[in-house]
């Protein structure tokens, strides 16, 4: 599976973005796909997951509320909506494919795709 992260930009605190992460590959609907992100000198942390499906999805408690993850298998892409965005969600936002259940843990994660930038200015 490939994947490929698109949709960051810049954005003033309390705006939106819709990050796209468009996968090739027949199999995608067996895929569960995670959001992660890295800020400047900051580990990366989990942001949202979805499952196979789409019945299950996982949230950090840090967006929980404000981001929506979605998933149109038709189209092989998942989608995270930000809304109500603020000066801490500013980083580099990954996505990353792995078997059927969605997980927060990136080591479970088999593929990445590269990061898309997000800025979110005060």
């Amino acid at each position: 599976v490939q994947l490929q992260a698109s949709g960051g930009g810049l954005v003033q605190a309390g705006g939106s973005l819709r990050l796209s992460c468009a996968a090739s590959g027949r199999t995608f609907s067996s895929y569960a796909i995670g959001w992660f992100r890295q800020a400047p000198g900051k580990e990366r942390e989990f942001v949202a997951a979805i499952s196979w499906g789409g019945s299950s999805t996982l949230y950090a408690n840090s967006v929980k509320g404000r981001f929506t993850i979605s998933r149109d298998n038709a189209k092989n892409t998942v989608y995270l909506q930000m809304n109500s965005l603020k000066p801490e969600d500013t980083a580099i936002y990954y996505c990353a494919a792995k078997l059927r259940l969605a997980s927060p843990r990136s080591g479970e994660y088999d593929y990445w795709g590269q990061g898309t930038l997000v800025t979110v200015s005060s």
